[in-house]
């Protein structure tokens, strides 16, 4: 029996939840929106998806009312890609689906740390600080560069996400 292409028929919230971030490619484009990129030609350049992939999977995003697209300049037309409240509530899953990829998947070096920028201490387990001992909302998360990151990534948005940076702060891979 061929799998099918969706979860029409699965009683469940995370089939419906799947039939929005399900796709490969769709969980990258998020994480990169709360590194903070906006634009197409950075998505396209940090991810490497094929062309037609991204521009499917970006407007399937708007289309779900995860991202919002908004224009920034009119001629030629170019819009940018932020995250709306509902992307912004995809955090938790990016946070555990991170934890686990770290302790499940051993012998890979540190890509990121992520920091309560308020007092600067490494976030715990659960995405909480320790030492506020309070949850810590996206806005107030600083990432910065581990040891298991390239120090020379080919791309422009790789570079500039070596820099320590708050999550969601828009990103500017020219540096202008």
């Amino acid at each position: 029996m061929a799998l099918g292409k969706d979860y029409a028929h699965q009683q469940c919230s995370i089939a419906r939840a799947l039939e929005i971030v399900g796709e490969r490619w769709t969980l990258l484009v998020v994480r990169d929106a709360f590194y903070g990129v906006r634009r197409y030609s950075d998505f396209l350049a940090h991810l490497g998806a094929p062309r037609a992939v991204l521009a499917a999977r970006l407007q399937a995003l708007v289309d779900a009312g995860v991202l919002d697209r908004r224009r920034y300049r009119e001629s030629p037309p170019r819009d940018e890609y932020v995250l709306t409240a509902r992307g912004l509530a995809l955090w938790p899953v990016l946070w555990a689906l991170g934890a686990w990829g770290r302790a499940e998947l051993p012998g890979t070096l540190p890509m990121r740390h992520f920091h309560h920028a308020d007092c600067g201490t490494e976030l715990g387990p659960l995405g909480e600080c320790p030492a506020c001992r309070a949850p810590v909302a996206p806005a107030d998360i600083e990432m910065r560069p581990g040891t298991g990151l390239d120090p020379d990534p080919a791309d422009p948005v790789g570079r500039a996400l070596l820099a320590p940076r708050r999550l969601l702060v828009p990103l500017d891979p020219t540096g202008a």
